[in-house]
């Protein structure tokens, strides 16, 4: 894909017998925001710290903005703003001091945007790092992740322990750098997040990607809502279904089938009102993590590549 700017071949990373990620292709288009779903545990930050440099893959490739991971670590993390899912920092240092290290490392000058980032997040930039709570280490990480304004962000669970207004100020930040041209990488177990910011993600089960795509299209390949009112006592749903409920002539449920068949078999029905509805990308996780999914997902990806 000649416009990835992130993109992983194959890539496996083990520890000893332990899984990590198994044969993982993903690409990252330039100017998206993607974003990487998975629970604690399924491979996110392996995959990520791998395609970094950052631990040594087992086998396959890994690249970022064409540089291979390992060999070019760190001409990728000067050029790349990563922020890992955990914020550790050295005691004993101030704030300001972590960030302008950050800043030092990539040979910026960074001061006057670390300055309005700290001001945006409401950031104490005087405090000591063992002072802070999980949500202003956080803002930290945040700050030397944007600061020297990439082209490319990577955030690991970037708002787990952020307040709602934090998350909000978050996200304006991370839409106004895409706006001027990055390209994100969004990890997240929040899935409200994806929904609402990324235009294409990847779900990651047990270190392997069992479906790419749009959210449109992850979406479109889950199950349908359906109610259905006015029906009688006997009504059956069709094949197909699941979670079915009736309840005063009123039926409701899970479709997984083709559009076409539902709608035939409803010209066959008696019934007062029909409502399909399309699944919320909750739904759509737990349908892609059901057990079969692997088979559903075929219909939704082409090698893992977007």
């Amino acid at each position: 894909m000649n416009d990835a700017v992130i993109e992983a071949v194959k890539l496996t990373k083990r520890y000893g017998k332990a899984r990590g990620v198994t044969e993982v292709d993903l690409a990252v288009s330039r100017g998206d925001i993607f974003g990487f779903i998975g629970p604690n545990g399924a491979g996110k930050s392996t995959f990520i710290r791998t395609v970094l440099g950052l631990i040594k893959a087992t086998s396959g490739e890994a690249r970022v903005l064409g540089l291979e991971c390992g060999p070019s670590r760190k001409e990728v993390l000067a050029r790349v703003g990563y922020m890992p899912s955990e914020a550790q920092f050295y005691h004993g240092m101030r704030v300001a001091d972590v960030i302008a290290y950050s800043a030092r490392l990539r040979r910026r000058d960074c001061a006057a945007e670390a300055k309005r980032l700290c001001e945006r997040l409401g950031l104490d930039a005087k405090r000591k790092v063992e002072d802070l709570s999980l949500g202003n280490r956080k803002k930290v990480s945040i700050v030397c992740a944007m600061q020297h304004k990439p082209d490319v962000y990577i955030f690991d669970e970037p708002t787990s322990g952020l307040d709602p207004l934090v998350q909000k100020e978050f996200f304006a930040l991370l839409l106004e750098r895409h706006d001027e041209g990055a390209t994100v990488m969004l990890s997240s177990h929040v899935l409200s997040e994806v929904q609402r910011y990324c235009e294409h993600a990847a779900i990651i089960r047990e270190g392997r990607i069992i479906a790419s795509g749009t959210v449109d299209e992850l979406s479109a390949s889950a199950a349908r809502h359906v109610r259905v009112r006015g029906v009688s006592d006997g009504f059956q749903p069709p094949s197909g279904s699941r979670s079915f409920a009736l309840h005063d002539g009123d039926a409701a449920f899970l479709y997984q089938g083709d559009m076409h068949a539902l709608v035939e078999w409803l010209a066959g029905v008696g019934f007062v009102d029909v409502m399909i509805e399309e699944p919320d990308i909750e739904e759509v996780f737990m349908h892609f993590y059901a057990d079969g999914a692997a088979d559903a997902d075929s219909k939704v990806r082409g090698g893992g590549a977007l």
